[in-house]
């Protein structure tokens, strides 16, 4: 028998206890085996969290293109043809094989148009095996993750008016034929979200200082001739008499200063370009009213007349044509670019647009585009002056609903446009490009948010 005090025992494991507490010899051992877990876990947290995260975002792009291509024949379609056609358009989309989804996980819901518009709803959920956290406990062992996307067409109708800058510096840099082809792609954009021919209208609105609104309305009861010193009457004829120069007077202020007789030149040779109207109907849509001259469109002879105004219409082929007719020449004046796109989308004097189905809703749209600063309107020459009107014309047309966005063009390194910016709807509807090319750029992200029916989460 062991002659050793059992009471001493206890005694020794204390100390061989403490001894073991205050001994750091290889305590960072210690201490990372014991963090080693949690370590593990957030660097595998994250790399899993990552897969599920890039599954998720391929589930999302596969549910919208899905929807969209479904949306185009949805109403033509057996509610059995729709589920196939949506789960043959998902599953050649979704190629990811950690997580697949079935056709039974694909679920699909659809309103069709009462006048508000079709709605198409996909949705769909699956799991991922995780490779790391599962270490934290067997309800980690996979991970859940889901989206859905909802479309919804035909009740909203696209008016689109572009206001389309002819002045001559769009001659520099290809101006003009970058422009030609983005305008010509987004024409195609537009075309491609029709179901039908009345879904999307499309109006061209070349300007210079003045807009071609086509001699063939020489005897519009919406133009005015005379009442004005710059208008057309005034500045179009030959005098009796010439000056104290001899030389040929080509005003009928400076014919009447001479006492001589002035015939003013037959209207039919007007050649269709209209200035800014009087003030303060320069920045207003009022409609034209024969018995008020102030609200009229005065008729000048501008030498660099652009190409005339083509209304709203969904004859693609007619609007490439006229894309392809501009040509640059004149100075800047943006504000009467803008007025006739506005004025193009309203069911009166002087474009008529095409009446409205009240079964549909309606966007309209101006797109405004110009490489320049103003430089000239009816008025003055002045920049500040005449930004100041368009501002004026812009809070009023975004006051009545139209959606504006514009496109500065800017390949000369001039500073960004104030009043391009303000014009603009919002932020993201103001595109600054330095280059030609990115014209292109601009009306496909343009196009691409016009074309869009209207995804939601």
């Amino acid at each position: 028998m062991s002659s050793k005090n059992p009471k001493s025992i206890p005694n020794s494991i204390r100390k061989i206890g403490a001894r073991f507490r205050n001994d750091e010899r290889g305590n960072i051992a210690v201490i990372f085996a014991f963090s080693l877990l949690p370590i593990l876990g957030l660097v595998g947290a994250a790399v899993d969290y990552t897969r599920l995260n890039t599954a998720r975002t391929q589930l999302q792009s596969a549910l919208d293109s899905a929807a969209l291509m479904i949306s185009k024949d949805a109403a033509s379609l057996s509610d059995s043809d729709m589920r196939q056609r949506a789960w043959d358009y998902f599953n050649s989309l979704y190629q990811n094989t950690e997580a697949p989804i079935t056709q039974a996980d694909l679920q699909i819901s659809y309103t069709p148009n009462t006048g508000k518009g079709a709605t198409l709803s996909l949705a769909a959920r699956s799991k991922i095996n995780s490779d790391f956290v599962q270490i934290m406990g067997d309800q980690y062992k996979q991970l859940g993750f889901g989206s859905s996307s909802t479309t919804t067409w035909g009740g909203t109708r696209l008016r689109v008016a572009l206001a389309l800058d002819n002045t001559g510096s769009m001659s520099s840099a290809g101006k003009m034929t970058a422009l030609k082809t983005a305008a010509k792609k987004l024409l195609d954009q537009l075309k491609a979200v029709a179901l039908k021919d009345e879904d999307v209208y499309v109006s061209i609105i070349p300007f210079a200082k003045d807009v071609n609104v086509g001699k063939t309305n020489v005897g519009a009861s919406w133009l005015k001739w005379s009442g004005s010193s710059d208008t057309w009457d005034e500045n179009n004829g030959s005098c009796s008499k010439k000056d104290n120069k001899n030389k040929t007077i080509t005003t009928k202020a400076s014919c009447d200063s001479v006492s001589g007789k002035w015939t003013v030149a037959a209207h039919s040779t007007w050649n269709g370009c209209v200035t800014d109207r009087d003030q303060d109907y320069d920045v207003k849509s009022t409609a034209p009213n024969a018995a008020d001259t102030q609200t009229l469109f005065p008729t000048e002879q501008f030498s660099s007349c652009p190409t005339e105004i083509m209304p709203l219409t969904y004859d693609w082929t007619a609007l490439k044509n006229k894309i392809d007719d501009m040509s640059p020449a004149g100075n800047t004046n943006q504000a009467i670019g803008m007025a006739w796109g506005w004025l193009s989308l309203l069911q009166q004097s002087p474009l008529n647009a095409p009446a409205e189905d009240s079964n549909n809703k309606y966007t309209k749209v101006v797109i405004l585009l110009s490489d320049g600063d103003n430089t000239e309107n009816r008025f003055s020459t002045n920049k500040k002056t005449i930004d100041a009107r368009q501002k004026l014309l812009c809070n009023n047309a975004k006051a009545d609903g139209v959606m504006i966005y514009t496109i500065q063009v800017n390949t000369d390194g001039t500073a960004t446009s104030d009043v391009m910016q303000y014009c603009a709807t919002s932020s993201d509807k103001f595109f600054p490009t330095t280059t030609a090319s990115g014209m292109a750029t601009a009306f496909q992200l343009i196009g691409g948010q016009l074309a869009q029916l209207r995804i939601a989460q």
